[in-house]
């Protein structure tokens, strides 16, 4: 099984830009489909954006899409979030998630479907 490893959060103004990293370990990067996910304080775990296992594909909701870009590089084991333009609403603990579950053709956005979690990086923005 993976095991995930977060890092890049911080606390920065609104504006700036910041990149999230997951490093993956223990199994094969490649055979996982990819998802970044955030949690605010008293709310929902929410979707933020997803990858397939080559990279072929990205999918973003709608809050993060032109803001946001999803990338991985399976040489090196890593999953990556820029984040551009950052609002205070984005402000969370963001998550990256595996999925290994091969019968997927388009990467899901429920928290449930993906088996493997980090232990999350904290974003805060201020206004």
């Amino acid at each position: 099984q993976v095991q995930l490893v977060e890092s890049g959060g911080g606390l920065v103004q609104a504006g700036v830009s910041l990149r999230l990293s997951c490093a993956a370990s223990g199994s094969t990067f490649s055979s996982y489909t990819m998802g970044w996910f955030r949690q605010a304080p008293g709310k929902e775990r929410e979707f933020v954006a997803a990858i397939t296992r080559r990279g072929g594909g990205t999918y973003y909701a709608d809050f993060v899409k032109g803001r946001f870009t999803i990338s991985r590089d399976n040489a090196k084991n890593t999953m990556y979030l820029q984040m551009n333009s950052l609002k205070p609403e984005d402000t969370a603990v963001y998550y990256c998630a595996a999925d290994e579950f091969i019968g997927r053709v388009v990467p899901s956005t429920v928290a449930g479907l993906y088996g493997y979690w980090g232990q999350g990086t904290q974003v805060t923005v201020s206004s």
